[in-house]
């Protein structure tokens, strides 16, 4: 096994790169072609060199499994560049719904690529969170499901990593739980 120091470099830095030769040396049979499924958790994102949207999506729930429906979740992808910080995920949120347009011609395959819509909201704002909420229902045009605020967090910074900025006891915050109710 290679050590975490051997994977390939990632062009964006956060991940290693997908190896199709790699990905080739093993196909595993389909157990149940015929079963529906609902990939319940996916990410999109163009980044940093890095691309995964709905043409590697599609490709990748074509592979004999019978994907009907994808529920798309933040990763922070596609946040708006403008306009107030707390406002800037619901660029999130339009762009998994112009996906799902996308998906919905039939162009990229029968399943329902990004049919549901998981987004961030900063529970932080407590009460502001409110107005922020509901333009992100109203973007996701009947496909926004819920929301999806981090709380991991570790006291050691190498475990914790990228959320070490996350405060401690976040979900016992006053003001979170504002945002929260």
């Amino acid at each position: 096994m290679a050590a975490a120091s051997d994977a390939p470099a990632s062009k964006s830095g956060l991940y290693a790169d997908p190896r199709e030769d790699w990905l080739a040396l093993r196909r595993e049979e389909i157990i149940d072609p015929a079963r529906p499924i609902v990939d319940p958790h996916h990410h999109l994102w163009d980044r940093g060199g890095q691309r995964y949207l709905i043409e590697e999506m599609a490709e990748d729930i074509a592979s004999g499994h019978n994907i009907i429906a994808t529920v798309y979740v933040d990763c922070r992808s596609m946040y708006r560049a403008y306009g107030p910080e707390a406002f800037r995920p619901v660029g999130e949120v339009e762009f998994a719904n112009g996906v799902a347009a996308m998906s919905a011609s039939g162009g990229y395959g029968p399943a329902a690529i990004c049919a549901g819509i998981v987004s961030h909201v900063n529970l932080l704002l407590g009460d502001a969170a409110r107005p922020v909420l509901e333009a992100e229902v109203a973007a996701g045009n009947g496909r926004f499901r819920g929301i999806r605020h981090s709380s991991a967090w570790d006291a050691d910074a190498n475990v914790a990593g990228m959320y070490a900025k996350r405060p401690k006891g976040l979900l016992l915050d006053p003001t979170f739980r504002k945002g929260f109710a």
